[in-house]
């Protein structure tokens, strides 16, 4: 494994930089990787070897953790080409992105009171959430079209939001 901290989170792993993914190629290299670096393998080792072992670990759990998540490993992407997802203050969506929101918010409010609408619900979210991802991958692998790739990160962070909204409707029902 190459220790250098500069290589992107693909090279880290060998893997190409793209948004579709080898899944399983990713969990091998991952645990080929953190056995390699992993602190215990040090542990006879100077303070300073250890410290960059510790580094190097917390690196591959890291660069792990990001290409696991399609949002964030988008993001990653887009970050490497030097796009702003500008998540934070960028509310700017299409008018029929919004006005799905304002629907899929006062569906959730209808079935609060329903773990079997609320799982519904979140299993067609989860459905859109798998069509956006798709787009996504066009966007970036096939395409190359950043901005549109951009404003499909923004419509899955919201779409996280609501699925974490719905869980946690769920959750308050169990409880």
């Amino acid at each position: 494994m190459n220790h250098d901290f500069n290589q992107d989170f693909f090279s880290l792993f060998g893997l190409p930089r793209r948004f579709a993914i080898d899944a399983a190629g990713l969990d091998a290299a991952w645990r080929a990787a953190a056995a390699q670096v992993h602190p215990d393998r040090y542990a006879a080792s100077s303070d300073a070897e250890k410290r960059s072992a510790l580094m190097l670990a917390t690196r591959v759990n890291e660069a792990y953790q990001t290409l696991k998540s399609p949002l964030n490993r988008a993001r990653y992407l887009l970050l490497l080409s030097g796009v702003d997802t500008q998540e934070e203050n960028n509310t700017r969506m299409p008018g029929d992105f919004l006005m799905a929101q304002m629907e899929w918010r006062e569906s959730i409010d209808d079935a609060r009171a329903d773990v079997d609408a609320l799982e519904s619900l979140s299993r067609r979210l989860r459905a859109e959430v798998k069509d956006l991802q798709a787009e996504l991958e066009t966007a970036l692998d096939a395409r190359s079209d950043l901005d549109a790739a951009a404003v499909l990160v923004r419509k899955l962070r919201f779409m996280e939001k609501l699925d974490q909204e719905i869980g946690d409707a769920i959750g308050n029902l169990l409880d």
